[in-house]
C-alpha cells in the first residue's frame, strides 16, 4: 500500500512539475483547433483542463503521425473500463483505478484527433458518447461486484450509475429539443478523475483509519452519487425552463 502511494506521489509530483512550462509558455498560445466548441465547464478550472492537454500533446501528435483514428480511442477507453470491472470485482482497487484514468486519458485523445484530423462527424460523436456509456457502465459494474455483499455500497453504486446516466441523458436530449446545456458538476471528467484517485488512494486511507478496504471510496461514491443526481435535476429544470410549452 505505501508503494502504491509513493508510485501515485511521484507520478502525479512529476506531471504537475511541467504546469510552469506550460504557464510560461500558455500566455501568447492561440486556441487550438483540437478543442471542443461545445466542452462543458471543469469544476477543477480551464487552466488545469488546458495544461492537461498540452502534457498529453506528445501522445497525439505521436497518435496523428502513426495513423491512429479517433475510434481506436474509443476502443481503448472500453477496453480500459472492462479491465476495470474485473479488477474491481476481484478486489483490486488501485489497479481498477489507474485502468478508470487510462481510460480517460484515451477519451480524452479520441476527441483530439478527430478534430486535428478534421473528421469530426455525427456518427463519430454518437460513437464517442455512446461507447463512453458502455465504459461507465462497466466501471460501476465491477464496482457493485466489489460491494456486493455491503448494502450500503449496493446502493451508492446505483444511484452513482443512475445519477451519471442521467447527467448524459438530460444534455443529450435538452440538445435533441435544441437547448444546449452542459452546467453542472459531476461531468464526466470529474466522474473518472475522482473514481480514479478514490479508487488508487482507497486501500491505504482505509487502512490507515483502521477500516476495511473500500470505506474510503464509499464516501467518493456517496459524492458522485449527490453530484450527479443535483446536476441531473438542476439540467431538467434549466432546460424545461427554456421549452415552448406549446408547439
Amino acid at each position: 500500500m505505501r508503494s502504491d502511494l509513493l508510485f501515485l506521489a511521484a507520478a502525479v509530483g512529476s506531471a504537475l512539475a511541467t504546469m510552469p512550462l506550460y504557464a510560461r509558455g500558455s500566455a501568447p498560445r492561440q486556441p487550438n483547433r483540437s478543442d471542443s466548441p461545445v466542452r462543458g465547464s471543469f469544476v477543477l478550472g480551464s487552466f488545469l483542463r488546458s495544461w492537461f492537454y498540452w502534457f498529453v500533446g506528445p501522445v497525439e501528435r505521436w497518435s496523428l503521425a502513426r495513423g491512429l483514428t479517433p475510434l481506436f480511442y474509443n476502443f481503448v477507453g472500453v477496453a480500459f473500463g472492462l479491465a476495470s470491472l474485473g479488477l474491481f470485482a476481484s478486489g483490486r482497487l488501485t489497479a481498477g483505478g489507474w485502468a478508470i484514468l487510462l481510460g480517460g486519458t484515451a477519451d480524452v485523445l479520441d476527441g483530439r484527433i478527430a478534430r486535428a484530423r478534421g473528421v469530426a462527424s455525427p456518427r463519430g460523436a454518437f460513437l464517442d458518447s455512446t461507447l463512453d456509456r458502455f465504459a461507465e457502465m462497466a466501471v460501476f459494474v465491477g464496482l457493485a461486484a466489489f460491494y456486493r455483499m455491503s448494502g450500503l455500497g449496493l446502493l451508492l453504486v446505483v444511484l452513482g450509475l443512475g445519477g451519471s446516466l442521467l447527467v448524459s441523458y438530460t444534455r443529450a436530449r435538452g440538445e435533441s429539443q435544441g437547448v444546449l446545456c452542459n452546467l453542472g458538476i459531476m461531468q464526466r471528467a470529474e466522474r473518472l478523475l475522482l473514481l480514479g484517485f478514490g479508487s488508487i488512494l482507497d486501500p491505504a486511507l482505509s487502512a490507515g483509519f483502521g477500516r476495511s478496504p473500500g470505506a474510503f471510496l464509499l464516501i467518493i461514491l456517496a459524492v458522485i452519487a449527490a453530484g450527479t443526481l443535483g446536476t441531473a435535476v438542476f439540467r431538467t429544470l434549466w432546460i424545461a425552463r427554456r421549452l415552448p410549452t406549446k408547439d
